[in-house]
């Protein structure tokens, strides 16, 4: 191929491997993935479970930093985001939630017409090959295959769903069925042994295709335009600067950070922070890195009276019996995530949809948080986590460069817990944790809580302890939004950038608001749509 292809992809993430499947399905269109990080192909990418040993892995990592925080008492914020094909869905923990109907009724509603609950459904269905089978609610088919995880959990797992239905939160059997509230078991993307990456599922079966190259190493430094259209991209490989150019369209797929960074970069954005760092303005758009939004969270956790996971992965035997566990039978811990167990709930009754998200873990990890996530070595004693974070945060942050030169990460300022009604949610949400382990099914297996311990019981210490321990869960969205008009948006409802040709904005940084659950369905079926929406118009 030469410097020249139809359509050119800016991240081999979430979003960016359903798009590169999609565009080249027909043969009819060259398209070139550029890809800052590296192959997937690498044990703990593949291994379900292995995903703690990527978490400051600068191999496969951008390893982000968030500016000190006063809503998490000044801390910086460690944000992983995956710099490897598959992007962050190589590397998270493969919880697989669509979000809630409500959602994108919401993001229609905000004059995104193509965006509401039907048609969302129906690309997720499309997408999906989903193991609990086609129905109302699920497609079976697709080229990726949801998990529905319900084999090989631990036994606590079923008292933590009955623990939950003592606390008044009822058994569901489908987070992303007829309704999201209450609790279950998460749905995974892993097949088989291993991690079903939007990589695995998407871009390596588009790779065997001829019209279709992935180029991987290569840092995008800049859009390039010719007036107001954008005709090809600078990047830098192997440390030289290269340009490829577009004849269709650039899209960029670089993730919420990443986005609006090379917009920015590129001469899009505020423009009074770009001409401060040199930066000619080709389109002042001060929502360019703004409308940050992320769902923050933290664990309690108590010391338990029975075996948890914490035994048997912490030893060196206990490592060696389930490595072989793993290799001979492909089950065991390591085939799986660690959130087992999890839930949807509301704060208030008079909530009209669950306003929190539950994780139930049983093991533990009491280890600083900076510098390991030790998953494969927990705590030496048998521990058990309850983690929640927040579906429907207020609190907005930005993404904001500090350098002309893409390769300089930007400022990241999230703001957390920013807003009165964030903490008073917060404060009712750790109270139900409590709640839920103080019932029958689970209070008979708890020797004591840890963290934060039985000593924390008032208000203002229990909004201190979630200020000084909570952190992101790593959804980062909404930085390069949705809507009709350029004044309180970036892009349109067919994801094309506000006046300006030929760029268009596909990946989780377009969410008009962000989704209650994880992220990484929604970056897909952003993806599978967006696909759809350039075909359309190419036609």
């Amino acid at each position: 191929m030469s410097d020249e292809t139809d359509y050119i992809i800016v991240g081999a993430g979430s979003a960016g491997c359903v798009l590169a499947n999609r565009l080249t399905e027909s043969g009819k269109h060259r398209v070139t993935v550029l890809e800052a990080g590296g192959t997937d192909m690498r044990f703990y990418v593949q291994l379900p479970l292995g995903y703690g040993k990527l978490f400051y892995n600068p191999a496969v990592n951008w390893l982000y930093k968030t500016q000190p925080d006063p809503g998490l008492a000044g801390q910086q914020d460690h944000i992983p985001r995956g710099k490897v094909l598959g992007g962050s869905s190589s590397i998270n923990a493969m919880v697989y939630i669509r979000g809630q109907k409500v959602d994108f009724d919401d993001w229609k509603a905000a004059g995104n017409p193509g965006w509401g609950w039907d048609e969302v459904l129906a690309a997720y269905k499309a997408m999906e090959d989903n193991e609990a089978g086609a129905d109302e609610w699920r497609g079976q088919g697709g080229p990726l295959f949801v998990s529905k995880n319900r084999k090989g959990l631990h036994w606590l797992v079923e008292d933590y769903i009955a623990a939950c239905g003592e606390a008044g939160l009822p058994w569901n059997p489908d987070f992303n069925g007829a309704t999201q509230e209450g609790a279950g078991t998460y749905q995974m993307t892993i097949k088989g042994r291993r991690r079903n990456s939007a990589a695995r599922a998407f871009l390596h079966p588009a790779m065997k295709r001829p019209n279709l190259r992935v180029i991987t190493k290569a840092q995008v430094l800049r859009v390039v335009f010719e007036g107001n259209r954008a005709v090809g991209v600078e990047y830098l490989q192997d440390g030289q600067r290269k340009v490829l150019r577009a004849k269709a369209e650039v899209i960029l797929s670089a993730g919420a950070i990443g986005s609006p960074q090379l917009l920015q970069v590129s001469g899009v954005g505020e423009g009074a922070l770009l001409q401060r760092l040199g930066i000619p303005v080709l389109r002042e758009n001060a929502n360019v890195g703004a409308h940050y939004t992320d769902h923050h969270g933290l664990n309690y956790t108590w010391r338990m009276k029975v075996p948890t996971y914490n035994g048997i992965l912490r030893p060196w035997w206990g490592k060696a019996f389930v490595g072989l566990q793993y290799l001979l039978t492909g089950g065991g811990p390591l085939s799986k995530s660690i959130n087992h167990g999890g839930g949807f709930f509301k704060t208030r009754p008079e909530h009209d949809r669950p306003n929190m998200q539950l994780y139930m873990q049983a093991f533990s990890t009491l280890l600083p948080r900076a510098g390991e996530r030790p998953l494969l070595t927990p705590d030496p004693f048998p521990g058990l986590s309850l983690g929640l974070s927040n579906c429907r945060p207020t609190s907005r942050g930005h993404v904001r460069i500090s350098s002309a030169d893409a390769r300089v990460h930007p400022e990241i300022t999230a703001n957390a817990y920013s807003t009165p009604e964030d903490v008073e949610e917060m404060l009712l949400a750790v109270k139900f944790l409590r709640r839920v382990m103080a019932q029958p099914a689970m209070a008979r297996w708890v020797e004591g809580e840890l963290r934060p311990g039985p000593e924390v019981q008032s208000d203002d210490d229990l909004i201190a302890d979630f200020r000084a321990r909570s952190g992101t869960v790593y959804h980062q969205s909404c930085t390069c939004r949705m809507g009709p008009d350029a004044a309180t948006s970036v892009i349109d409802a067919r994801l094309r950038v506000h006046g300006l040709e030929g760029l268009r904005v596909i990946d989780a940084a377009s969410f008009p608001n962000l989704i209650a659950g994880n992220t990484n369905a929604p970056s897909m079926m952003v993806g599978w749509k967006g696909a759809e929406m350039v075909l359309a118009d190419a036609r």
